[in-house]
């Protein structure tokens, strides 16, 4: 079979959205559909995001220091987890079948089980890119297999919402994950779209048939990520084309910022347009705890 080609692993706090502050573990597959380059800046430019092009020169010009994907540095902005999604930085993702990677997985967790002797406390799994729900999805059954043997009952895909489940997929998630619905909260999509501040096409990034699809197999809310008030009206007639197709589930508001320097700008107004329109907010534990540092 062919192995899948992923940016890290690692035990973490989830630092977003609906679960924030649980503990789980995050699969990042490499690989996406987007490039997301203009989150965070207010100058117009055209292609690549500029401070991941000159990532890729110093990368180029001193080989020798940059020798682990946890040597590469964090971005300011544009997408902050561009070394799963640009195929300059392939090389420093890793490749593994899926018994080594569930292997990985369960070395990392309490017990090497999902679910902790406490009873009712759950390590949840988290598949994220990237985008996670590109090609190798049809991979997933069978590592959800392999972690459900050991208690796995909560999965989250942190997902652009740009993608449809194969149908094979989504049968396996309603029929053996979520039973048929009867366990429908422990399946979780978090749908980022992404909005024009993003740098992607409206056309492109907004997706409101394929993201109820993901509603009809599992709990599904979406995310945006915003500075100013002029991305949140966009967020505002996105959610009101979701809604026209029928998606009921919560939005949430996240302020933009891979970095600490960035997000704190942001938390106190994005917190604020949240409240006026009754919507939730999303921190990013991630940056708070830990400054947004790889494997995290």
């Amino acid at each position: 079979m062919e192995k899948i080609t992923y940016t890290e692993i690692f035990y973490s706090l989830q630092g977003e959205g609906r679960w924030a502050g649980v503990p789980s573990v995050f699969f990042r597959t490499y690989g996406c559909n987007f490039r997301c380059r203009k989150f965070g800046r207010t100058d117009d430019f055209e292609g690549r995001n500029p401070e991941v092009v000159d990532i890729i020169e110093m990368v180029r010009a001193e080989p020798e220091k940059y020798k682990r994907f946890e040597d590469l540095p964090l971005v300011t902005s544009g997408c902050d987890t561009y070394a799963s999604i640009y195929p300059e930085f392939k090389k420093f993702n890793q490749q593994a079948d899926v018994p080594d990677i569930v292997d990985q997985m369960h070395g990392m967790i309490p017990h090497g089980r999902w679910d902790q002797d406490c009873g009712s406390d759950i390590v949840h799994l988290v598949i994220t890119g990237g985008e996670p729900l590109l090609g190798y999805q049809r991979r997933y059954p069978e590592l959800l297999e392999l972690c459900r043997a050991q208690g796995l009952r909560d999965l989250t895909f942190e997902t652009n919402g740009s993608q449809w489940l194969y149908p094979e997929v989504k049968d396996y998630l309603f029929d053996e994950f979520t039973r048929g619905g009867r366990d429908y909260d422990r399946l979780t999509f978090s749908v980022s779209p992404k909005l024009p501040c993003s740098g992607e096409s409206w056309e492109s990034a907004i997706n409101p048939t394929i993201v109820k699809s993901y509603e009809m197999v599992g709990y599904t809310y979406l995310k945006f990520v915003v500075a100013t008030r002029q991305d949140v009206e966009h967020a505002e007639r996105a959610v009101e084309e979701y809604r026209h197709a029928g998606f009921g589930g919560p939005v949430y508001l996240m302020p933009v910022g891979g970095v600490p320097q960035v997000y704190n700008l942001n938390t106190q107004e994005v917190a604020r347009l949240a409240l006026e329109r009754g919507w939730r907010y999303s921190p990013r534990l991630q940056v708070d705890i830990w400054r947004n540092a790889w494997g995290t």
